[in-house]
């Protein structure tokens, strides 16, 4: 202890059972993370939807993030991971209290506020994907009381049941290295089963619905993928030989997937689609999160190849052949690029799981749980592998069944409270009807023409200048 340089002595900023190291890994993804959803996800929903939604879908996103984390501290984390009271609840209680913040966390070797912070960003996200399949209709007070509900009553179950030490799936052995379950197939279910009891955008938005700046949405699709590294990185609690595979692994699956779509558009429709090698990156950065720190590089490899193809071909196929997919209007198609995606992840994280890899995640000596169906059968162990599969399956089905009950149940509450769906003048105007403002000023210093009267009498009163230029055509600027 005397020969360590004074920097690293321990003192009471800095205990002797922190790392600190660890605990600025931890912090730095946890905020790469953060900047998935802010400004991520905010700049791609702004972009990628129709010109009248780009503010009101933005700021759903925006709106979300800040009232998890004020839930997340309030209740929310002691819900997920603090004393258990039932197999998959754990006791409400705040997480502010000075004492229990600077605490050691219940894993890893740092404090409880680099813990608490880490996992609200999880949360956040995964009610911002759930805004994905609602964008373009949904009523935004209706939003603003679905968001703490949804949050308190769905998410800290899932949490509690398969990341708390305590739950009841956390000791069958379910593998769910970075939310496969808890984040993807959780908010791919609540998003579909939100968007029926929400309804459908006004026919002419279903019918075309264009981006208003692709550039933009590539721009949220890179701080998206970039920060995956946080996602997946994170999750070891340590900055570790395993979290660096599961950097690897996450970016590799993701390009195989992203040129696995592109192939198949280019196959199937005779050109590159942009917004369609988007749709690929996020099925594989999803479709690698419950497995990324537990399958080796060839593994990675082929779920890249099946999260490019099948959730393209439930999407581009099925969708079209299946009532139930046709009549709910998901606008973001969260369905296919997370339920199916996080479904199918979460079955190949239990065929593909290396048990040495998941022994180096996990740290424990286990020949029941964490052992793959493949080398369950090649190791001569493959009671083991089909018993993983079965806990991957039932955790799907657990997931599953939650998250349509209490969606329901939140959305009938809100029901009663608020609409659920905008007004059909509202729909027809957009983000000026809802919030008075517009994300794109058409004249002046930022000012924009208040009425279309007023803007005939300002084209009529107008004395415009004579340009050798060409303008645009109304169609090219929308």
């Amino acid at each position: 202890m005397n020969h360590l340089p004074s920097n690293l002595l321990p003192d009471e900023g800095s205990p002797e059972w922190m790392n600190k190291g660890d605990n600025m890994w931890q912090l730095t993804a946890g905020t790469l993370v953060g900047l998935q959803s802010v400004p991520g996800l905010v700049i791609l929903y702004g972009s990628i939807v129709k010109k009248k939604w780009a503010l009101n879908s933005a700021f759903m996103a925006l709106y979300a993030f800040a009232v998890v984390l004020v839930c997340w501290v309030g209740w929310c984390y002691q819900m997920s991971f603090g004393e258990r009271i039932l197999p998959f609840l754990g006791r409400p209680n705040v997480a502010l209290d000075q004492q229990f913040l600077r605490d050691k966390a219940f894993s890893g070797d740092f404090p409880n506020a680099t813990m608490v912070y880490f996992q609200v960003v999880f949360a956040a996200i995964t009610l911002i994907l759930i805004a994905g399949a609602l964008l373009g209709r949904m009523n935004f007070y209706a939003w603003m009381l679905f968001v703490p509900l949804w949050v308190t009553f769905s998410y800290t179950v899932c949490a509690f049941s398969i990341w708390s030490p305590a739950g009841w799936l956390f000791k069958m052995g379910l593998i769910d290295y970075s939310g496969g379950f808890v984040i993807h197939l959780s908010s791919g279910i609540a998003g579909f089963i939100a968007a029926s009891w929400v309804g459908p955008r006004t026919v002419k938005d279903r019918e075309r619905f264009p981006p208003n700046n692709i550039l933009l949405m590539l721009a949220g699709a890179g701080l998206l993928w970039m920060g995956w590294t946080g996602f997946n990185g994170g999750d070891p609690y340590a900055a570790s030989i395993d979290a660096s595979l599961a950097v690897l692994n996450t970016h590799v699956c993701t390009a195989m997937s992203l040129l696995t779509w592109l192939f198949l558009d280019i196959l199937f429709f005779g050109k590159p689609s942009v917004i369609g090698a988007t749709q690929g990156m996020i099925t594989g950065l999803v479709c690698i999160t419950p497995a990324a720190g537990v399958v080796q590089g060839w593994a990675a490899m082929i779920m890249g190849i099946m999260s490019g193809s099948i959730p393209w071909y439930t999407m581009m196929v099925l969708h079209k052949e299946i009532r139930l997919l046709k009549q709910v209007d998901d606008t973001m198609a969260v369905f296919h690029t997370h339920a199916v995606a996080g479904c199918l992840g979460g079955i190949l994280a239990g065929f593909f799981a290396d048990p040495d890899l998941c022994r180096l995640f996990y740290g424990v000596e286990d020949s029941v749980h964490y052992t793959g169906l493949v080398y369950g059968i090649f190791r001569g162990r493959p009671k083991a592998g089909l018993r993983q599969m079965g806990v991957q399956l039932l955790g799907i089905v657990f997931v599953t069944l939650l998250n349509v009950t209490t969606t329901s149940i939140v959305c009938l509450v809100v029901k009663t409270i608020v609409p659920l769906r905008l007004q059909e003048d509202e729909l027809e105007v957009g983000d000026d009807a809802v919030h008075g403002e517009v994300a794109y000023a058409l004249w002046g210093d930022g000012e924009r023409l208040e009425t279309a009267t007023e803007a005939v009498s300002f084209e009529m009163n107008h004395e415009w200048p004579t340009v050798d230029v060409k303008t645009s055509t109304d169609a090219e600027m929308e």
